[in-house]
C-alpha cells in the first residue's frame, strides 16, 4: 500500500526559489508604482462590503479561467486562512456540477465571473446578469463587477510579468 503525504509550499521552496530567480520579466510594482498603487486601491474599493468568502471564490474562479497559477495559489491560500473548506476549494472549477457546495448567491457570482472573464466569447448574457441582480443589491452587484475586473487585471499583470506561483510577497 502506498502512503501519500500532503505537500506544502515549504516542500517546494527550493524549486519555487529557482523558478523565481530565473524570472526575466519586469517587476510591475517597481516599474509602474502609480499604476500598481491605483490597482491596489481599486481592488480594496471593490472588496468593500463583500463577504470575504465570496471574494475569494470569485478570485479563484477567474484565476482558473485565466490559467494564472500565481493568483490561484495566492487566493486558495487566502481562502484557507479565512476558513474555507478544502471541499469547496476543489469544487470551484466545476461548480456547475457541484452546485450543492455553493449558495445560490455564490453560484450567481461564479456565473457572472465566468461571463465577464470570458466576455469576448459571448458577452455577459442577460440571464447571467439578471440572476446576479436577483441575489445582490445594486451597490453590492457593482462591487462584485469591480472585483471581477480587478482579479482579471491582476491575472493579466501576473501572467504578463511571469509571476511565479508560491512567491506571494504580501
Amino acid at each position: 500500500m502506498t502512503t501519500h503525504t500532503t505537500a506544502t509550499t515549504a516542500d517546494f521552496a527550493p524549486a519555487i526559489a529557482d523558478a523565481d530567480a530565473g524570472r526575466t520579466r519586469l517587476d510591475f510594482a517597481k516599474s509602474a508604482p502609480k499604476a500598481f498603487r491605483a490597482l491596489i486601491g481599486f481592488d480594496a474599493a471593490a472588496r468593500a462590503g463583500l463577504d470575504p468568502a465570496l471574494v475569494e471564490l470569485v478570485q479563484i474562479r477567474a484565476s482558473h479561467l485565466n490559467h494564472c497559477a500565481y493568483c490561484l495559489h495566492m487566493h486558495t491560500n487566502d481562502a484557507r486562512k479565512a476558513g474555507e473548506s478544502e471541499d469547496r476549494l476543489h469544487m470551484v472549477a466545476v461548480w456547475r456540477e457541484a452546485r450543492h457546495f455553493f449558495t445560490p448567491k455564490e453560484q450567481a457570482a461564479l456565473a457572472l465571473t465566468e461571463a465577464l472573464t470570458l466576455v469576448a466569447d459571448a458577452g455577459v448574457p442577460d440571464t447571467v446578469y439578471t440572476e446576479a441582480a436577483a441575489h445582490f443589491e445594486e451597490e453590492e452587484l457593482a462591487h462584485v463587477l469591480a472585483l471581477i475586473c480587478t482579479i482579471n487585471t491582476w491575472n493579466r499583470v501576473a501572467l504578463a510579468t511571469g509571476k511565479v506561483a508560491g512567491t506571494d510577497e504580501r
